[in-house]
């Protein structure tokens, strides 16, 4: 039986039907019980449903009838020729009035769903943080790479992250499979690179990290917070001959400073 807490890390992935056909029923049978996972995902589908792009509405069928209907009827009146001045005619004057008057009717409509659309962004990126933070572990364990980078990149809603997520981009850090979703946590977590975790993550990634950009990126962020511990896997980085020429320029730079 799942509990809550593993019920909250699969919401996402239960969204977007990528659960097994088990784990659908189990999860599916818990919500319908338990009031607060409920609510949990309810806010949950709405902060996934914000990030996807609304269509763009046309005017509704009846408002192309009745412009249709009242252009005909017109139509029908003005059969009859006749050879007024042209300015002193008011057909035209009536055409564009009709016109602008359903054209100004659909705007209107239209502007008030945006305004109502972009209340509701509003709302939902003030929702409390515990849902925000479910959201964004949820997506980092996600099998699509682009929704872990997704996940990742939702860091810019904290200010302050709590130690569970700044563990779980150490972990995307260290141990993702995808060179993109890492690189994209070495960036998220130089923010944050005053914290202790932060800093041991990074020497630890330097430590295995294969990929060069990755590489320079970690040895660049040590560099401007001068840390030492950087030193001894910078040195072994240097003696590896698979090292790209350009890091190690890099670190020899950084070894003759000292930092």
């Amino acid at each position: 039986m799942m509990d809550c807490k593993i019920i909250k890390d699969r919401l996402v992935n239960f969204i977007e039907n990528k659960v097994s056909q088990e784990q659908y029923v189990e999860i599916n049978k818990h919500l319908e019980t338990c009031d607060s996972c409920k609510s949990d995902f309810i806010e949950m589908k709405e902060l996934l449903g914000v990030l996807s792009s609304e269509p763009v509405e046309l005017p509704s069928e009846n408002l192309r009838k009745n412009f249709e209907q009242v252009l005909y009827q017109e139509k029908q009146q003005s059969r009859v020729v006749r050879f007024a001045p042209p300015f002193t005619s008011n057909k035209f004057l009536k055409y564009a009035a009709g016109f602008a008057l359903l054209l100004s009717t659909f705007l209107f409509g239209r502007y008030q769903q945006t305004q109502k659309f972009d209340e509701r962004v509003s709302e939902l990126r003030s929702e409390n943080l515990s849902n925000k933070q479910a959201v964004m572990l949820a997506l980092m364990e996600n099998e699509s790479a682009s929704k872990r980078i997704q996940g990742v990149q939702y860091i810019e809603e904290f200010s302050n992250p709590d130690p569970e997520i700044v563990k779980a981009l150490v972990k995307r850090m260290l141990y993702d499979e995808n060179t993109n979703v890492r690189l994209t946590a070495v960036n998220a977590l130089e923010a944050f690179i005053s914290s202790e975790a932060v800093k041991d993550g990074f020497i630890k990634a330097l430590e295995t990290e294969k990929d060069p950009a990755i590489q320079i990126s970690i040895i660049k962020s040590l560099v401007k917070i001068q840390e030492k511990k950087a030193l001894k896997p910078m040195q072994k980085l240097l003696e590896q001959d698979e090292t790209q020429s350009f890091i190690k320029d890099e670190i020899k730079t950084v070894l003759t400073n000292n930092i």
